[in-house]
């Protein structure tokens, strides 16, 4: 099967794109980078979409879509894996990998190194430090700020609406080196301090200080990172120990 890209797309010679892929407008693919089967990069936001269908009936929706696009950008040794959609005005950096069925909304921006596993949404206006490993069935809305060397674990759930569905919405920092457990709900608003740890299942419902470990619903500190890293250690010194285990 073939694929679609566009007439002002640049794709480095030494980068490779799959089946069925599809790049739209004037998106910029550096090199080494792999684009896998029945991905979609630069696709066209919601207002786009509008305007196509109030002046653009009945042309080939492929070239259509390819006009309308402001593109995207992905970096150099970048790994973007099936069934992922990326939407226009995307910045993805250096050596960056998606898992498969990742969806990018419009002015998402990501760091260099950074995962982001399958079936994550990134629901736009979202700015990703480097270093960052964002596991599968994460959610994260419009105005979410992430630092870099940051580890967010499985079915995380960030919002940006204190009272939903308001037309309002708020900001939520999460600083550097920031470590989120699976199924851990983050309300909006708040800022999570750097180095802070958040227990798996929490509900984080105010503001952290750096470098506290908080569990449960709400979430309360029950330790320092120091102990934590503590723990950690000796937990993997374990391993060492008794390698049956």
């Amino acid at each position: 099967m073939g694929n679609f890209v566009g007439k002002n797309a640049s794709v480095d010679r030494t980068s490779k794109i799959g089946n069925e892929a599809t790049i739209y407008g004037p998106t910029r693919i550096g090199a080494n980078t792999f684009i896998d089967d029945k991905v979609v990069v630069g696709y066209p936001s919601k207002r786009k979409i509008i305007e196509m269908m109030e002046k653009h009936m009945g042309k080939e929706i492929n070239h259509v879509f390819d006009e309308l696009s402001e593109g995207s950008i992905i970096g150099n040794h970048c790994i973007v894996r099936r069934g992922t959609i990326i939407y226009e005005r995307v910045v993805i950096d250096d050596n960056c990998e998606t898992g498969h069925y990742v969806l990018l909304r419009e002015d998402t921006r990501i760091g260099k190194r950074c995962k982001i596993g399958s079936y994550t949404i990134i629901d736009g206006f979202v700015t990703i430090g480097d270093d960052t490993v964002i596991q599968s069935n994460v959610y994260i809305p419009p105005k979410v700020t992430i630092g870099s060397h940051v580890f967010i674990a499985p079915r995380v759930v960030f919002t940006n609406d204190r009272y939903p569905p308001s037309n309002r919405l708020i900001e939520t920092v999460i600083e550097d080196d920031v470590v989120i457990g699976a199924n851990s709900t983050i309300v909006a608003g708040i800022r999570i301090g750097k180095g802070a740890v958040i227990a798996a299942g929490s509900i984080v419902t105010r503001s952290i200080e750096p470098y506290t470990v908080v569990a449960g619903a709400p979430a309360k500190p029950i330790m320092k990172r120091d102990e934590y890293d503590t723990k950690k250690k000796d937990y993997e010194n374990a391993l060492n120990r008794f390698p049956w285990r």
